[in-house]
Formats: structure tokens, sequence, C-alpha cells
């Protein structure tokens, strides 16, 4: 009875805007954990297999390719159809992916496994694309704190479950069989996406106008500068972090699975907690009578500036053998803190920089960049990995940080609503 009254009394209290922001959120967090173990157990079977880190790589090669086209398109799907639809179809798409990788080991072959990869890149990029573009939706226009917290907290929360994710993938790989462990994770997916269809507001994110299919393209040069940007931060990131780096646990330090995914996990944790708590970090956490004290374009190239320092930092140590383990455990988090930071303020800025009727459709533009930064990360990190080690890869994650910062001067140095 006392639960019955708490749950009314909450439907009854909390706006629709809230109540849309919260099915939002849960339904990203949903999809997130399988994302993320499904990440985790394919590295991490596959080594086991006997796969080399570039085979490795190419196995999410599609994932990250179809992530660049399904953003931009996505996008455009987005504005015309309704972000609840395009967000609905990407948890479908996900478990049939999950469902494709439940057969015997020998049909894993790379180009079947892959095909499943660019599915789940196909859901995944839907996904985030929906979830970030709607926020933009549910924030009254002029409220540029507020919109800043909510990205924040969905940006964070997204990455801590991620984390959970790569935990939950080492986690299934050493108690289940890999066909159990993705059988179990679209089962669970199939509950989500059938109280979505449900519950989602049918009118989200749709354009008033009708979007052109050439729109998908920004015209926006702040935008443009923004994505360039992005493109580079995130392949900064994954050059050394998606093959390079849990590989290199494994060889170099006799690293069991469970202890890479969990070391993996604590980061991805802590790097979304950090996301969530960015508007305290940038002085953009005030009152309402505050608003203006929101991150800009010369924050963005701040925080990028003081990341560039941190992987040259840590490829030194290695090169001179310098408490090597101790650098690159310590190294990794502060980069994962001021990485967070980054990407937080990014998240912020282009869902500000969006135009409110259609913003799926810059948004979308936005998250191609971000896809494609991804993919060259990804492929990156398994060919310099392969060929000259996780140092090689380091100075190239700080000569993409550089550019990164060098673009955002470019940015607008003030919001303008």
């Amino acid at each position: 009875m006392a639960l019955s009254s708490l749950k009314a009394f909450f439907v009854k209290e909390l706006s629709p805007q809230v109540k849309q922001y919260l099915l939002i959120t849960g339904n990203y967090w949903a999809f997130t954990l399988t994302d993320g173990a499904l990440r985790m157990l394919v590295v991490l079977y596959f080594h086991q297999l006997g796969y080399s880190p570039f085979a490795i790589a190419m196995l999410f090669l599609f994932y990250e390719i179809f992530g660049v086209i399904t953003n931009l398109v996505g996008g455009w799907l987005g504005a015309k159809l309704g972000l609840n639809r395009t967000m609905n179809i990407g948890l479908a798409i996900q478990i049939v992916a999950l469902t494709m990788l439940a057969v015997p080991v020998e049909m894993l072959t790379v180009a079947y496994v892959m095909a499943a990869q660019a599915l789940s890149g196909i859901a995944k990029d839907l996904n985030k694309m929906s979830a970030k573009s709607a926020i933009k939706s549910l924030v009254p226009q002029g409220e540029e704190n507020k919109l800043y917290q909510w990205v924040a907290m969905l940006t964070g929360s997204k990455n801590t479950l991620k984390g959970i994710g790569f935990f939950l993938g080492g986690l299934l790989l050493s108690l289940l069989t890999f066909k159990d462990a993705v059988l179990l994770m679209a089962a669970l997916l199939t509950l989500v996406w059938l109280s979505s269809l449900v519950l989602l507001n049918g009118d989200l994110g749709k354009a008033k106008s009708k979007p052109k299919f050439k729109d998908i393209f920004s015209k926006s040069p702040a935008i443009n500068i923004l994505s360039a940007a992005r493109m580079f931060l995130f392949g900064a990131r994954d050059v050394w972090f998606v093959i390079a780096l849990p590989v290199y646990l494994s060889v170099s330090f006799n690293w069991s699975h469970w202890w890479v995914s969990a070391f993996m996990a604590s980061w991805v944790i802590g790097y979304g907690i950090i996301q969530s708590l960015a508007p305290y970090f940038t002085a953009a956490k005030f009152s309402e009578t505050k608003q203006n004290k929101v991150p800009t374009g010369r924050t963005a190239n701040l925080w990028a500036s003081y990341l560039t320092v941190i992987p040259m930092i840590i490829a030194i140590t290695l090169h001179f053998d310098f408490y090597v383990q101790t650098s690159i455990i310590v190294g990794l988090l502060i980069f994962g803190f001021i990485f967070a930071i980054n990407s937080s303020l990014h998240s912020y800025l282009i869902v500000s920089y969006a135009d409110s009727d259609g913003v799926s459709l810059d948004v979308g533009f936005y998250y191609m960049a971000n896809a494609m930064g991804r993919l060259i990360g990804t492929v990156l990190s398994g060919w310099i990995y392969q060929l000259y080690g996780l140092a090689a890869c380091l100075w190239i994650s700080t000569m993409f940080i550089a550019i990164a910062a060098l673009l955002s001067i470019k940015l607008p140095s003030k919001i303008s609503r």
C-alpha cells in the first residue's frame, strides 16, 4: 500500500518533461549496459580465441563505420519521424545484433562478427542521438544552466553504466559461455524495448517543418568546428583505450580477463561520475540568477589544452621504463578526469548550438563526427599498437588532442540564444 501511494505521488508530482527525461535516461541506461558488456565480451573472448590486436580492431570496423552513417541519416529520421521512434528502432536492432552472436563458435568468423557489430553500431548511435536530442525538446528555451545540468547528468550516467557494462562483460564471460551471455542480454533488453514502445511520447523531437535529406549536413560554422574538434578528441581517447590498453594490460602485466574488465569498468564508471559533475568543475553550477555562467568555446579550448599533456607524460614514462604500471594507472585516472570534463562540455555545447526545430539534424551531424573519431581511433589502436606499441598510440593521442584544442579557439566565446 505504501509503495503504491509513493508511486502515485511521484506520478502526480513530476512534470511531463521530467517523466519523459527519466524514461529516456532509463532507456539509454539499459542500452548502454548491453553495449559496454558486448564490447568487453568481444575484445576478451576473441583475444582468448587467439585473434591479433589488429584483427580484434577490425571486428569493430563496421560498428564505427555504420555509426558515422547512422548519425547522419538518423538525425534526419529523428526530425522526420520523432525521436521516440528512432530510439525504439535502435533498441530493436541491438536485440537482433545480440541474438546474431548466439551461434556456435565455428560460425563466428571475422566477417560474420563484423556484420553483427555493424548492426550494433547502428543501434548505439540511433539510441544515443535520440537521447541527446530529446533533452533540447524538454528544456524550455533560455534555461541554459538547466540544459547543461541535464545533458551532463545524462552523459555522465550513461558512461557510468557503460563502465558497469564493461565489468558485466568480464563477469558474464567468467560465469557463462559467450552464447549464453549475449542471449541473456538480448532477453533483458527486449523487456526494456516493450516498455519503451508504450511509454515514450510520440511527438518527441519531431520537426514542425518537413526536413529535407540535404539538411543532414550542418550549415552552422560553430557546429562544424565543434564537430571537427569532437572527432579528434574521441580519436585521441580510442587510439589507446579501445584495443591497445586492454591487450597491453593482459599481456604486459599478465592480468586476467576479470582484472582487465574490472579496471576498465572502474575507469569508465569514474569517468561517467565526473561527466555528471562537470557543471561544478566548470563553474556553471549557479543559481537561477546566474544562468549566463555556462561554458563557451573558450572553456572547451582551455580544458582541451589541459588534456594534451597527459598522454604525452605517460608516453615518456613508458619510453624511460619509469614505474610503468603505476604511471599507466595514475596517468589513466588523470586523463579520465580531464577527458570527462571535455566530453561533457562538448555534449552541452552541441545541444546549445543546435536549432530547436529539428534538433536531431544538428546533433546527428555532430555525433557523426564523434563516430568518425571513434572509427579512426579504433583502427589506429589495433594497427599502431601491433606495429609500434602503446607509447606510439599515446603520442598520436597527444597530437589529436592538440588539434582539438586549436580548433576550439574558433568556437564562439559566448552562447547566443
